[in-house]
């Protein structure tokens, strides 16, 4: 077990883990370790060269719309198998260590 880290967005918790896998200075929380009622999918897709097709989450806190702060990469490229499903954040979420 690592480093527990905290995902934070207007005072809520996303996610929190001792379990994150780093890739390109995101941390990627297992699924089961990220709070579902606050991710609402998203339209949104991207292409990476080297880890595939990622889908986007909207957070959703009190009623307020952080649209496309969260993705996974749900079928990734061999490279990138070890994130597999898991969630990382940007656009103004908090990762921090707890």
């Amino acid at each position: 077990m690592g480093e527990r880290f905290r995902a934070t967005w207007h005072e809520a918790v996303l996610a929190e883990s001792d379990q994150t896998v780093v890739v390109e200075g995101n941390h990627y929380f297992r699924p089961e370790d990220v709070k579902g009622e606050h991710l609402r999918p998203s339209a949104s897709h991207t292409k990476c060269a080297w880890k595939g097709v990622a889908s986007y989450y909207d957070v959703v806190v009190d009623g307020e719309v952080n649209r496309d702060a969260a993705w996974d990469y749900p079928e990734p490229r061999v490279a990138a198998e070890r994130i597999k499903g898991r969630i990382a954040f940007w656009h103004g979420v908090r990762v921090e260590p707890v």
